[in-house]
């Protein structure tokens, strides 16, 4: 008897393309992005090396499309963000965003946490690093107390502590994300107020 295709959960369109970045993700993971050669994820995916040319030329370019494709939801926040006006629900909902994103680019994130070197190299690793800036930007009490701007600043990198440096404590990650949450809207909100007090 053969199963009709509409049992289970349906791959997402170009799933040959998915496999491919995931199963690169997972050996960059297992022996590090230098040491991890096309031919070996080729393997293990049990295609032919030219399969695999067909999608990606290079690790370079698979990392890059990995990058597009997940961190796409963050730019998204970012063009919608620009056009709110700068009250504390839109940095709250900014931060609810950022820190869903992040969690759907688990992998990625920690990918580039553990190669920090090669992000270095890589093109995508300025583009991150102008991304942050925009954030930042948009979460920024303007022309607020320093200690205040820290505190917006710092909401950010709470998401990122709670993604990179706390995966290893005890429990589930998603309540780990939800207390990084909550202590970034914490920050959000103090600074957000004491804007208002001084005006």
């Amino acid at each position: 008897m053969t199963t009709s295709s509409s049992s289970g959960p349906q791959p997402r369109r170009g799933n040959t393309r998915q496999r491919i970045q995931d199963v690169a993700l997972e050996l960059f993971a297992e022996q590090g992005y230098e040491k991890t050669s096309l031919r070996e994820i080729a393997e293990r995916l049990e295609v032919t090396k030219a399969a695999l040319y067909y999608h990606f030329k290079t690790k370079e370019d698979i990392i890059i499309s990995l990058f597009e494709d997940l961190t796409r939801p963050i730019d998204e926040l970012i063009t919608w963000a620009e056009g709110q006006p700068r009250t504390l629900e839109t940095k709250c909902e900014v931060l609810r965003r950022y820190s869903e994103a992040m969690a759907a680019g688990a992998p990625l994130y920690r990918f580039m946490q553990e190669n920090q070197a090669t992000m270095r190299e890589l093109s995508i690793g300025e583009t991150v690093k102008q991304r942050l800036f925009r954030l930042v930007e948009l979460l920024r009490t303007e022309d607020g107390p320093l200690t205040d701007q820290v505190r917006c600043v710092s909401a950010l990198f709470t998401l990122h502590a709670g993604m990179m440096f706390l995966q290893h404590v005890e429990g589930d990650p998603e309540e780990t994300r939800q207390a990084a949450l909550a202590v970034a809207t914490d920050l959000i909100t103090q600074a957000h107020h004491h804007d208002h007090d001084a005006a």
